[in-house]
């Protein structure tokens, strides 16, 4: 649920309030008992910043390193472990 953050036009008292996005907007301020309440436009507290998941696993996209040597060509194979 987004948190949204409201000013009374009265009495310039602000506060946070967590509501669904289908709820209407509140009216009447808690400090002062007016209606008249604004909704603020404020930024959100969530930021992808610094080498974080995405950096690191999803980088490539999916891709496959073709370049990459296959474990049967360096004699490290799987399949051949247990046909000795």
């Amino acid at each position: 649920m987004p948190i949204y953050e409201y000013e009374c036009t009265d009495c310039q008292h602000t506060f946070e309030a967590m509501q669904k996005m289908t709820d209407a907007p509140l009216e009447e301020c808690p400090a002062c008992h007016q209606k008249s309440l604004k909704k603020l436009i404020s930024a959100a507290g969530f930021r992808l910043k610094g080498s974080g998941w995405y950096a690191t696993d999803f980088k490539n996209s999916g891709k496959v390193d073709k370049t990459a040597t296959p474990p049967c060509a360096t004699g490290t194979c799987p399949a051949a472990c247990g046909s000795e």
